[in-house]
């Protein structure tokens, strides 16, 4: 026990020594940096910020978010120049693409009749058609076929029928483009698409990354965006790309610079005020170390216990925990002075300061326990570097300081200051009134409380998904808030029994109680039903028999139609078609964003659209559903499920919270041991979270998710501001000491928070306006409330005739 503290002297004593601890520190974070780059992988999927799935509505809306095929779409919009010249750059960066292994649809309306249907799907026209369904291929078919053939081929469309003609004389690839065209499908100006104003040339890409593979969506968008550069170098056109990759792509970007800006202004201004409040140019660089620690260890911490990624969020959030790290050296600095060893300082204010930490840490500890990854990470990363941060203030930054700066108690301009906060009255009823009037703020403010839309709780800018939702609108997209869905073991069972409602929905359609609906089963019969058009087929033989009595007394040449029977014998004996066999083509896109397979069973989707009356629809599923056993078949209301995903969310949260506050009441309660102590403690914190909702409430804000994690930090800062108040008794000169390290901790923290009020990312200004007005509360409140009340009196009595 003798040598720790004689080394501790030498330490203090002797610069070289104080240099070597200084290089060893800076070396281990060094090292430690260099574990986090190596393991940590960034991460830009937003379902990691939302609960796990619990009902079938939930499961089908995260599978939809993450990796189904709508994830993969990028939408594509050029302008800025004459359409002729759009039109050109549409084809230009489409045939640019389209051999692209990042892309597994390129498609810009250019493609029509033969080149919409690839040619080695060509034979299997005749078992997706249901031309044949009701009337057999027959002669009869087949002579009024080429006598229609003739009359065609003295129209205007003879240029588009000749070249179809030898091997598909009942022109069944033009009936299925035509059956397969959208029914909102956008305007073809010059051969390709256009928004019906015509002035944006219009693509759909699909990705082969899943939208919310940062690496791979980065890499996806930057090759259309360096084509598009390349190509339109010294012209006025412009590109936008949007779609869930390049959200994630923007997300991403913006969340690193804006952080950097932040975090770099924060240091910058971290130093200046450290400069102003100690007048040494020592205190900035001695302050960063453990700041550089709790950043460092929190990274390493959440590398390597989420190897799958850590999201972008949780980083820009770690670089707010400079608001709260910074507190720990800041007390020690402002409390260091001339006769006192700079580790009998930092024994004496360890029991605050620990307070403090393990509250803060229990608060987070309790995401853990969420269901959701994003807050567990939130959660990892700042008790890492809270337990760091506090650790390095506690047991290496001693032995780095001056042993004998200048009393911080001694400053004239901090005592006139502490007079003057003596002579305030001290709140009592006031308080009273101010829990009333924020309460009945909350209860009674305009406007829903909570925030139930499901995309303001991601980090896309509001104008970005106006601008979504636009060129959705002008592609055809379809309403997805009802959606019709058939889960079966079997893919085929899925499909026909979507494909069975066909004529009650036709129906609804012609009544205009629907606009329209689309499924897979329009482009993707099942396996039976192809069988049973294929033994419908003639075969060879017949077929020539057929055509030759057809063709008895035609204009026509006997030998003309070789290609046609020729590829009929190939649809007799061709394997059913699957949606495997689509990879590549246009089909592709529309059967994968409407027939999901996981974990062994498929869904089949029914999307609709200008839905009238969803029991209708409920009712005519229901009845489908007794026809089709072994296939559960309901109908979805998508908005109701992403609400009570929210919800649920939300209930978790709170409930965290809520445990989160008896914890925190339960380690402030051991630590001080005294019922009028505690609630001097507690009460300015809690009143500033009732204070701060009211706020919020007042000037419109719908609390989200994110409101409830800042008010936790808040939380945390209130805390530390009353158990230094508390602690620091009732000697004048401790309360100055105290006084200025809680101006500098606010000063630094408002600086932080104010910042990220200000970012561009919806998140991260929900989190520091939140945080910033807590700060300002927190300040105030604990300063009238938890400071103890013989401080005036033991300061007239320095003043009076013994002093």
């Amino acid at each position: 026990m003798s040598r720790g503290p004689g080394f501790r002297e030498r330490l203090l004593q002797r610069p070289r020594l104080r240099l070597g601890l200084a290089v060893a520190w800076l070396l281990a974070l060094a090292a430690l940096s260099w574990v986090a780059g190596q393991a940590l992988e960034f991460s830009g999927d937003l379902r990691r910020f939302l609960p796990d799935a619990r009902t079938p509505e939930q499961r089908l809306l995260i599978d939809e978010l993450g990796d189904g095929p709508g994830s993969r779409l990028l939408m594509l919009a050029i302008s800025g120049e004459a359409p002729e010249a759009l039109a050109a750059r549409s084809r230009a960066l489409h045939d640019a693409l389209a051999g692209d292994a990042r892309f597994t649809l390129v498609t810009n309306g250019g493609e029509a009749g033969l080149e919409a249907f690839p040619e080695h799907l060509l034979p299997y026209r005749y078992l997706l058609t249901d031309s044949f369904d009701h009337a057999p291929l027959d002669a009869d078919t087949l002579r009024d076929a080429l006598d229609a053939r003739l009359q065609d081929l003295g129209s205007p469309a003879a240029g588009l029928v000749e070249p179809l003609l030898p091997s598909d004389p009942t022109l069944e690839v033009l009936a299925l483009a035509e059956a397969w065209q959208p029914a909102g499908a956008p305007q073809r100006l010059h051969e390709v698409w256009f928004d019906r104003a015509g002035t944006h040339a219009l693509l759909l890409v699909e990705t082969r990354a899943a939208g919310f593979d940062p690496t791979g969506q980065l890499d996806a968008v930057g090759t259309i965006r360096e084509t598009f550069a390349e190509q339109a170098r010294g012209s006025a056109a412009r590109l936008e790309v949007v779609g869930p990759g390049a959200f994630s792509v923007d997300i991403g970007s913006r969340t690193q610079t804006e952080a950097q800006r932040i975090g770099l202004v924060d240091t910058l201004g971290l130093i200046v005020l450290l400069l102003i409040a100690y007048r040494s140019w020592k205190m900035p660089l001695l302050g960063v170390l453990p700041l550089a620690s709790a950043g460092i260890a929190g990274l390493t911490a959440v590398a390597l216990l989420f190897p799958g990624g850590v999201h972008g969020i949780t980083i820009a959030f770690g670089f707010t925990l400079i608001g709260v790290v910074q507190d720990y050296p800041i007390h020690f600095f402002s409390h260091q002075r001339a006769g006192l060893s700079p580790w009998r300082n930092v024994r004496g204010l360890w029991p605050a300061l620990s307070t403090g930490v393990i509250a803060t840490c229990i608060a987070y500890a309790t995401f853990l326990f969420s269901g959701v990854d994003g807050l567990r990470q939130l959660a990892v990363f700042t008790i890492a570097a809270l337990v760091v941060a506090a650790l390095a203030t506690r047991y290496l930054l001693p032995g780095l300081v001056d042993p004998s700066p200048p009393d911080i108690a001694a400053s004239l301009r901090l005592q006139r200051l502490w007079h003057w906060i003596e002579t305030l009255p001290r709140p009592k009823w006031s308080l009273a009134v101010l829990a009333l009037a924020s309460g009945l703020a909350i209860a009674f403010a305009p406007g829903e409380v909570w925030q139930n839309d499901l995309s303001k709780l991601t980090p896309v800018d509001a104008a970005s998904m106006q601008r979504d939702a636009e060129l959705r609108a002008e592609l055809g997209a379809p309403d997805v808030r009802f959606v019709l869905v058939a889960q079966a073991r079997e893919r085929d069972a899925a499909l026909a029994a979507t494909a069975a409602l066909r004529p009650e929905l036709d129906a609804l359609v012609a009544n205009g109680r629907l606009d329209s609906y689309d499924m897979a089963a329009r482009y993707l019969p099942s396996a039976e039903l192809q069988r049973v058009r294929q033994a419908a087929l003639p075969d060879t033989p017949a077929l020539r028999a057929m055509l030759a009595d057809a063709l008895a007394g035609s204009a026509f040449n006997d030998d003309a139609f070789e290609p046609f029977v020729a590829d009929v014998a190939r649809a007799k004996t061709a394997p059913p078609l699957t949606r495997e066999d689509l990879a590549g083509s246009p089909l592709a896109t529309a059967v994968s964003g409407l027939l999901l397979e996981r974990d062994g069973r498929s869904t089949a989707l029914v999307s609709l659209s200008g839905l009238d009356e969803p029991a209708e629809i409920a009712a005519i599923a229901a009845h489908a559903q007794q026809r089709s056993p072994g296939v559960e078949l309901r109908l979805l209301d998508m908005k109701a499920a992403s609400e009570s995903l929210v919800v649920e969310y939300r209930g978790r949260v709170v409930a965290a919270m809520a445990v989160a506050l008896v914890l925190l009441i339960a380690t402030v309660w051991i630590a001080l041991r005294s019922p009028h102590r505690v609630w001097r403690v507690l009460l300015p914190t809690l009143l500033t979270l009732l204070v701060v909702i009211a706020v919020l409430r007042l000037v419109g804000v719908e609390l989200t998710l994110f409101h409830l994690v800042a008010l936790i930090l808040a939380a945390g800062l209130g805390l530390d501001y009353a158990l230094f108040f508390e602690h620091a008794g009732d000697d004048r000169d401790d309360q100055i000491r105290t006084l200025h390290a809680i101006v500098v901790c606010t000063l630094m923290t408002l600086l932080v928070f104010s910042l990220l009020g200000l970012s561009s990312i919806p998140v991260l200004r929900a989190i520091g306006s939140t945080v910033a007005l807590g700060v300002v509360f927190n300040f105030v409140l604990s300063l009238l409330v938890a400071r103890h009340r013989g401080a005036i009196e033991a300061a007239r009595s320095e003043q009076g005739p013994t002093a």
